[in-house]
């Protein structure tokens, strides 16, 4: 079994572009990750230690104040199940509580079930409904 670690780190774009690929997530532009990453209020990435191999991430985005957004949660799938997931959200969820901000709001859009909730994350309806809009390009 691999030991992992987490390292506060902001991938590069194409590193951010094979882990969306390889936990089998949404592409995104290249284009787009050069554009975006940098710009968080946080970021962490999952390394296999034994291979030395960055395996995951995680960021926030938001102003820092009122909104965090947890986004770009990724696990390669061959490693995902192993606890690597939960030291990543444990690191993002430690960095916001840190800022130690009453009533900010935190979200996330939840590819999987059952994950998100042992950090008390619920569903917004029915008091609010979720929505999204993807770019196209012009």
């Amino acid at each position: 079994m691999s030991l992992f670690k987490i390292i506060e780190e902001v991938p590069s774009p194409e590193t951010y572009m094979y882990l969306r690929e390889a936990s089998k997530m949404p592409p995104r532009t290249l284009e787009g990750a050069k554009k975006g990453l940098g710009n968080e209020l946080y970021s962490v990435l999952l390394v296999d230690e034994e291979a030395n191999e960055t395996i995951g991430m995680g960021r926030i985005v938001g102003d820092g104040g009122t909104v965090f957004q947890i986004c770009d949660m990724a696990v390669i799938v061959k490693f995902q199940n192993k606890g690597g997931g939960t030291m990543i959200m444990n690191a993002l969820m430690e960095f916001i509580e840190g800022k130690k901000i009453d009533r900010a709001y935190i979200n996330l859009i939840a590819d999987v079930d059952n994950f998100y909730e042992k950090w008390g994350f619920k569903p917004t309806d029915p008091e609010s409904k979720g929505m999204y809009l993807r770019t196209k390009k012009l």
